[in-house]
């Protein structure tokens, strides 16, 4: 019995060692090929980024690009660049085509609340609270130019604020001293006075869409709510003094109408020019300044005695298309664009900007230039007194300025007419465009 049970068992083992030679070997996997999928994922990703500006600008925005490629090897940046005059056209007529591979993933834009209602932008909440991005450092007031309906659509690069420009040289051929922190309206006028010389030279060259620096020094408001107006308010007491004190000064000479310094090539030809003493403008005359070798610097702008500082807390902001197919490509570019060691601080160092944020501002690539203006700190000050008030935070601003007050202003700065003759006729128009488009909302 034990035999056969031997017998038994080595039959079957040689049964399963036939049994397994006659099944075929597994084939082996073949190695992927270098057009196959793990190759293909390794090249870049490609981004549009359009923005508008002169070939110097266009320079320094490539050389932007050109730092955040370094860094991230697997996103391409394809510019697209065009005259002030032409890039807005250019960028409604591509978002109307609809086809996306044309849209611009990240552009520069202005207003940004305007094209968020019209659906084009990318609400960037997500992605903020998704990365962790800090809002906190940005100039107060300054995000909510790039919100709509409570949410954020754009990150401003940097803050339009402006400062008072002076040249050293024709304040010392007057025996003047330079202006600083404690000069008011007063001190301002008192100046002009012995700055300007008739058919030859004006105490200040100011564009007249920058009214709104006096009105808000001096506690007023061009509507109640800049936010979600009711009514217009240019014709209350505070905001009818400043601007009558801007059309006063053009009136006795001391201050360029609007029109003949447009005329004359802007602040910056007139100033570099000698045909003003003085401008008020922001941080993007310094580079042209300094390239001209001026002897000049910055002081904050003077306010009436009791005013405020009331800086505007605008500027263009870097925005995502929500048509783009490359979306978190394009917030780690945008939000690249928007850090104290990336694109802020090559735009800081080229002397074209004021920075958005303030770790920016006090940094050394802004402090610690090796050119002018000296006295850095006015930017600063103005800063952290910036408001709400230059613009309106609602879509409908741009045509309400456009059509309405902007041209009413124009024969104010032309002396056509005087603020206490126009003002109230304006705000009457005002308050039926307001009334009309449905606000308050």
């Amino acid at each position: 019995m034990k035999r056969i049970l031997i017998l038994l068992t080595v039959t079957l083992a040689l049964m399963l060692v036939v049994a397994a030679c006659a099944v075929p070997p597994a084939p082996k996997e073949a190695a992927p090929e270098a057009s196959e999928a793990p190759a293909a994922s390794q090249e870049p990703i490609t981004l549009s980024w359009a923005f508008w500006g002169s070939p110097e600008e266009a320079k320094t925005h490539q050389k932007v690009a050109d730092a955040f490629m370094a860094g991230h090897p697997n996103i391409k940046i394809e510019t697209m660049v065009a005259p002030w005059s032409d890039y807005f056209t250019k960028i409604q007529t591509l978002w109307a085509g609809g086809d996306s591979s044309l849209i611009p993933d990240v552009l520069f834009l202005w207003p940004t609340p305007r094209y968020a209602a019209e659906g084009v932008l990318e609400n960037l909440d997500p992605w903020i609270k998704k990365s962790g991005y800090d809002l906190s450092d940005y100039w107060p007031a300054l995000l909510e130019s790039a919100m709509y309906k409570g949410s954020v659509y754009g990150l401003p690069r940097d803050i339009g604020l402006e400062v008072l420009y002076y040249n050293k040289d024709i304040f010392d051929a007057a025996g003047l001293s330079y202006p600083d922190d404690t000069w008011t309206w007063d001190e301002l006028l008192a100046a002009a006075e012995k700055l300007s010389i008739p058919g030859e030279r004006y105490a200040l060259g100011m564009e007249g869409g920058k009214y709104q620096l006096w009105v808000g020094q001096n506690h007023g408001s061009i509507l109640d709510d800049m936010r979600n107006p009711s009514k217009c308010t240019l014709d209350d007491p505070a905001a009818m003094e400043g601007v009558k004190f801007f059309a006063d000064m053009m009136d006795k000479g001391y201050a360029m109408r609007d029109a003949d310094l447009s005329q004359a090539g802007g602040d910056a030809a007139v100033f570099q020019s000698g045909q003003v003493a003085m401008i008020i403008q922001n941080a993007s005359r310094v580079s042209a300044f300094n390239a001209a070798n001026m002897n000049y610097d910055v002081a904050v702008v003077p306010i009436p005695k009791g005013g405020q500082r009331s800086a505007s807390a605008g500027g263009a902001a870097w925005v995502m298309s929500s048509g783009s197919d490359a979306k978190e490509a394009a917030w780690t570019f945008l939000s690249w664009l928007q850090d104290t060691d990336g694109g802020q601080k090559i735009y800081t160092a080229s002397g074209e900007i004021f920075p958005a944020l303030q770790s920016t501002a006090r940094s050394d690539a802004f402090l610690k230039a090796d050119q002018p203006p000296a006295n850095r700190q006015a930017f600063l000050t103005e800063g952290e007194n910036a408001k709400v008030g230059r613009f309106g935070y609602f879509p409908e601003w741009g045509e309400l300025n456009g059509s309405i007050i902007g041209p009413a202003m124009q024969r104010i700065w032309a002396g056509e007419v005087s603020p206490e003759e126009l003002l109230p006729a304006l705000c009457e128009q005002v308050d039926a465009f307001l009334a009309e488009n449905g606000y308050p909302k």
